[in-house]
């Protein structure tokens, strides 16, 4: 009961109470725009397909520019204009175990992807890391989000787009049972 209190009075989601089968982490470099907006869209996605208690997702950045911070506030306000809420999550770093504890790492670009690569412990080689765009189904050739942090409000409704288009094209990997990232080893 303990660690729950404590989680929520640190802002973070409550831990489930089943334990989660699958773990998805999403990476960009602040975790203050692609990476929360992706945890809130496929979070919200998973729940109303019945498998939020599942499968656990969360959000990291390469960087630690942002930490403790809530997301960009146009990403905030872009996603609850679509019925996602991101105001409780809070950006931090990538940690170390973060490799040990999640099963997938998705990449929102191909910088991200090579700096998660470079950083895998060896122990972890058997994690899935990837870009998740390649899963998007409506934008195709499309392989990377791109950040909107500089740009107008339009960017963040684009990121938006990307990330719902990709995280239907997770769920769809996950009912055929496929691997989340290409080349990887079915079942993980």
């Amino acid at each position: 009961m303990i660690p729950r209190l404590k989680q929520w009075l640190a802002g973070e989601p409550p831990a489930p109470a089943v334990a989660p089968r699958l773990r998805i982490l999403m990476v960009c470099t602040g975790n203050i725009c692609r990476s929360p907006t992706a945890e809130g869209v496929l979070r919200r996605k998973l729940q109303q397909a019945g498998l939020g208690a599942v499968i656990q997702v969360g959000s990291a950045g390469t960087q630690g520019y942002h930490t403790a911070e809530p997301p960009d506030p146009r990403a905030v306000r872009a996603a609850a204009a679509r019925g996602y809420d991101l105001s409780k999550l809070r950006a931090r770093p990538l940690r170390p175990d973060d490799f040990q504890q999640f099963d997938v790492l998705f990449a929102m670009d191909k910088g991200h992807l090579e700096w998660l690569h470079k950083r895998r412990p060896p122990a972890a080689a058997t994690r899935q890391i990837g870009l998740l765009m390649p899963l998007a189904r409506r934008h195709p050739g499309v392989l990377e989000v791109p950040d909107p942090y500089y740009g107008s409000p339009a960017g963040f409704e684009h990121v938006l787009d990307l990330l719902e288009d990709a995280c239907d094209g997770v769920l769809e990997r996950l009912a055929a049972q496929r691997p989340l990232v290409e080349g990887a080893a079915p079942g993980r």
